[in-house]
């Protein structure tokens, strides 16, 4: 039996739940009033020029890693985290899914937190 149209589901808007969990956060603190969308466009394109992405992208890897990297340094710059917390952070999380079994949720033990100092 073929789907119509009316039946077929949408594709995922975001191809890896990191792209959208990443998207979803800026988003949720430009909502806070952290910072003005104008000034994150700005930051943003001169990630992409840094790393010479000045072609269309398709909202992969490289242009969420960019996104990234441009969330990290305003992160930064707005005393809102620094960068070895955020790198003791993505540590833990890399061990807590390393040390989960296939398919079973990663939890982070809050003992696995990094402190603000």
């Amino acid at each position: 039996m073929t789907q119509s149209p009316q039946n077929t589901p949408p594709a995922p808007v975001f191809s890896q739940p990191w792209h959208a969990q990443v998207f979803a956060l800026t988003v949720h603190l430009h909502a806070q009033g952290l910072f003005q969308w104008p000034d994150w466009a700005a930051r943003f394109g001169a990630t992409l020029a840094r790393h010479g992405l000045n072609r269309s992208l398709d909202g992969g890897d490289d242009y969420f890693a960019a996104w990234l990297e441009t969330l990290e340094h305003w992160l930064a710059e707005a005393a809102l985290a620094q960068p070895d917390q955020v790198e003791a952070l993505r540590a833990a999380w890399e061990a807590a899914y390393l040390a989960t079994p296939h398919g079973a949720p990663v939890h982070l033990a809050a003992a696995d937190m990094p402190t603000r100092g």
